[in-house]
Parts: structure tokens; C-alpha cells; sequence
């Protein structure tokens, strides 16, 4: 006896439903201009996806998953670094004299005060935000870490191509970071986007760079010293 045909049509509607379910990967490109002229490096571009409706769980970073900033040749390598809210960061000394790694901005505040060659430090990031890093010792050094309450985000390749991995069905707030476009022209990207199996592409995001430099002092709110020659006491040791 053949089944009923009510029950082979809900089992045909059913089964679409199980697949519109499945998390998909998404793919985003971005394209960045310098003075109406296209950059060819399309790379540090952050792109993250925040979901508007029901709870989102960060996952727990195990130790294996804690990104490095390492300090060498008087500059952090890498100088953008992208982690979910809780994650922390290790900042590792590679360089044959002291570092003071710090941010006083917005984002997470914090002073690692002064460490030697060979040592490292860690800092935990508690809350989402965009945090400016520095040294102390050294003006010319400057990064970003970027912390967000999602675990859905990717940095750009030089391409300018992004990949989302295992991203849910549902609707998604998508926002972009890249340290040389000024936060206004940022803020003016933001949107809103539904992700469901049929379209695996958001879209793209079209960023202008502009002359922006992120002015800071040291530490104390003062002028930097006047850099030491590289045989200076003072420059191995505070």
C-alpha cells in the first residue's frame, strides 16, 4: 500500500526546510580607493557579522587560538589583529631592548609597562571595540587589535576577498574596519543582510583611504623623546 499523498507532500516541503538550516560560507569583496585611484592591496580590511536576532555564543579561545603581536625591528608584526570579545592577545619581545606596549584610547585600555628582550605579556579583551596599541619607548610603532562579539569575521587578502565561514541562516548586522578610512566613512557602510542558502555573497564594500593619522602622545599625555642613536645606552636599556 502506497503511502498518502498529504504525507509525501509535507515530506516535501520538509525537506528544503532541513537544508535552509545549514550554516553556509559567505563570500564579501572589497575595493579601496587612494585619491579616486583603486589601491592594489586590498588586505586588512576586517569584515564581521553581528546577529540581530536570538543569543550569540563566542566560542572560548583555547591556547593554541591566542594571536601573536610580535615586537620587532620596532614594529608590531602583525599590525591588525582581529578577536572575539574574551580573547586575549600575546605581545612577545623579539627585539634586543625594552618595549612599553599600551593603549590609552578607545577600545580596551591597558600599560604593560616596560619588558625586556625575550619576555612576553598578554591582554584580555573584555569588551568589543577597536583598540589603538603603542609603544611607549618607540612613536613609530602602532597597531590595532579589533575585538567583536561574534565569532563571524575574516580580514581581507591583498585580493580583497573575504570568507565567512559557517555562518548561520538569519539577519546579520555587517560592519568593516581598516586602519587608514577615517570611522565616519566606516560607520556609513554598515548593513543589514539575510543569509540564507541561495545567496553566498554580501556584496561589496567600497572604501575610500584617506590622509588620517592617529595623533597620540606617550603614555603620560606628553611629546616623545627625541629617538636615541642606535649606540646609545638608552637605546638597549630605559
Amino acid at each position: 500500500m502506497g503511502l498518502p499523498v498529504r504525507f509525501l507532500l509535507l515530506f516535501a516541503v520538509f525537506i528544503p526546510a532541513i537544508t535552509v538550516a545549514q550554516p553556509t560560507t559567505l563570500s564579501a569583496r572589497v575595493a579601496i580607493t587612494r585619491n579616486g585611484r583603486a589601491v592594489k592591496d586590498a588586505s586588512q580590511v576586517v569584515v564581521w557579522l553581528t546577529p540581530l536576532t536570538g543569543i550569540t555564543t563566542v566560542p572560548h579561545q583555547s591556547p593554541s587560538d591566542i594571536p601573536r603581536m610580535v615586537q620587532k625591528n620596532k614594529k608590531f608584526v602583525p599590525s591588525l589583529v582581529v578577536v572575539p570579545v574574551g580573547g586575549k592577545v600575546e605581545f612577545p619581545n623579539h627585539d634586543p631592548f625594552f618595549h612599553n606596549v599600551f593603549s590609552m584610547f578607545e577600545g580596551k585600555r591597558f600599560d604593560l609597562g616596560l619588558y625586556e628582550s625575550g619576555t612576553t605579556q598578554w591582554v584580555k579583551f573584555d569588551k568589543p571595540g577597536i583598540s589603538y596599541i603603542f609603544c611607549n619607548i618607540h612613536a613609530q610603532m602602532s597597531a590595532v587589535v579589533v575585538a567583536v562579539n561574534t565569532p563571524y569575521y575574516a580580514i581581507s587578502n591583498t585580493r580583497g576577498e573575504v570568507t565567512l565561514a559557517n555562518v548561520p541562516p538569519g539577519r546579520y548586522r555587517a560592519e568593516i574596519f581598516h586602519p587608514d578610512v577615517a570611522p565616519e566613512t566606516l560607520h556609513t557602510l554598515t548593513r543589514e543582510i539575510t543569509v540564507n542558502s541561495h545567496d553566498n555573497s554580501i556584496g561589496l564594500f567600497q572604501l575610500a583611504e584617506s590622509d588620517i593619522e592617529i595623533a597620540h602622545h606617550n603614555k603620560y599625555g606628553r611629546d616623545y623623546d627625541r629617538p636615541e642613536p642606535p649606540d646609545s645606552p638608552a637605546y638597549a636599556r630605559p
